[in-house]
C-alpha cells in the first residue's frame, strides 16, 4: 500500500510542483489504483511513474476547484487509448457529474468503458468492499470540500506453518484452503479449524486524505489514530490570517491537528508557490516543532504505508 503524490501545489502549478493529485496504490491488496483529485496535467505525471491508468477504478474528488479537477477529462480520455475497459466510479461533490459529462460531450470524447458517479450529499460511508471502507467528512472551505478516511479491514493472521508441519500436513495447495476456510476437512477425515493454525489478526491500516480546509478541531474524531494523515499546508503560520481568509491551513495548524488526533504520520501537501523547494524547510520546521513525524510531499514522492 503506497501513496504517490502526482501534484503538490496550491492553486496553480509552479516550476517545481504540479497541482493536486494523489494516487493510492492498492495493487498488492486488490489489484486497483485509487486516485484522489486530478488537477491539470495529472496524466503527464503518471507517465513518469510505473502506474497504469487502466488500473484506476475509483476517483475521489475532494472539491470542485479547478486545481483539483481540470485534469479529469484528459485522463479519462487517455485511459481509453491505454486499454482501459473496466468501469470507473467517480466520487465527488454535487456538480462533478455535470463537469465530466459536459467536458466529454462537448469534446465528443468516446470512452471504451462506463463511468459511474456518486455525488456526495452528506457525510458517512460511501464505499465498502471485502477489504476497505471509505468514509467522508465535510471540511471547512469556501466551497463544499470533503476529507476521505480509508480504513483497511483487519486481515487474517499468518498461517502457523511449523504447527501444520508438526501435525503432519505438508506444504501445498492445502495450506491456502486452510487459510481461506474456517474449517477444512482433509482426505483422511481430519478436521482443521483455521483459528487453531493462524496467528493473531493483522490490524488494518487507516489513511485519511483531506481536501482544502481551514483548521477545525471538530475533525479530530474523524482522523483519530490514522496511520497517515495527508493535510494541506498552503501557508506558514506567520500568514495564519491570510490562511483563514482564504479558507486554508498553515503547516503549524496541520501539525497541531495531527498531534491532537494521535496520528502516526503527517504528510503536508498543497503548498503555495511562494514556498519554492529551497525554502520548504520553513514549513517543515514549523510543523515538526509541533509534531515530529511530519513530511512535506513533493511531486512523485512515494510513501509506503508499512
Amino acid at each position: 500500500m503506497e501513496l504517490t503524490f502526482l501534484g503538490t501545489a496550491a492553486g496553480m502549478p509552479s516550476k517545481e510542483r504540479n497541482v493536486s493529485a494523489i494516487m493510492l496504490n492498492l495493487l498488492h491488496e486488490i489489484n486497483e489504483l485509487w486516485l484522489f483529485d486530478c488537477g491539470e496535467a495529472t496524466q503527464h505525471k503518471i507517465l513518469r511513474t510505473t502506474l497504469k491508468p487502466r488500473k484506476i477504478t475509483n476517483i475521489f474528488i475532494t472539491h470542485l476547484h479547478g486545481d483539483h479537477i481540470f485534469g479529469l477529462p484528459g485522463l479519462l480520455s487517455s485511459r481509453s487509448f491505454l486499454d482501459g475497459e473496466e468501469p470507473v466510479t467517480i466520487y465527488g461533490p454535487p456538480g462533478i457529474k455535470k463537469f465530466v459529462a459536459t467536458s466529454l460531450s462537448v469534446s465528443r470524447t468516446h470512452l471504451t468503458y462506463p463511468i459511474h458517479y456518486v455525488e456526495i450529499e452528506q457525510e458517512g460511508k460511501i464505499l465498502e468492499n471485502e477489504r476497505f471502507i471509505v468514509e467522508t467528512k465535510k471540511l471547512d472551505h469556501n466551497i463544499t470540500s470533503f476529507g476521505f478516511r480509508i480504513t483497511e479491514k483487519d486481515q487474517i493472521g499468518e498461517l502457523l506453518v511449523d504447527k501444520l508441519i508438526n501435525m503432519g500436513i505438508k506444504p501445498g495447495p492445502i495450506y491456502r484452503k486452510i487459510k481461506e476456510q474456517e474449517k477444512t476437512v482433509l482426505e483422511d477425515g481430519t478436521v482443521i479449524y483455521r483459528k487453531d493454525v493462524v496467528g493473531p489478526p493483522k490490524k488494518g491500516k487507516v489513511i485519511t486524505i483531506f481536501g482544502d480546509t481551514k483548521y477545525n478541531e471538530n475533525f479530530i474524531p474523524f482522523i483519530k489514530g490514522s496511520d497517515v494523515l495527508v493535510h494541506e499546508a498552503t501557508f506558514d503560520h506567520s500568514k495564519k490570517d491570510l490562511a483563514k481568509q482564504y479558507h486554508h491551513a498553515t503547516a503549524h495548524e496541520a501539525a497541531t491537528l495531527a498531534k491532537k488526533a494521535s496520528v502516526k504520520q503527517l504528510i503536508l501537501t498543497h503548498i503555495s508557490s511562494r514556498y519554492q523547494l529551497t525554502v520548504k524547510d520553513t514549513l517543515l520546521k514549523e510543523a515538526t516543532d509541533v509534531f515530529d513525524n511530519t513530511k512535506i510531499a513533493y511531486d512523485l514522492f512515494t510513501y509506503k504505508i508499512k
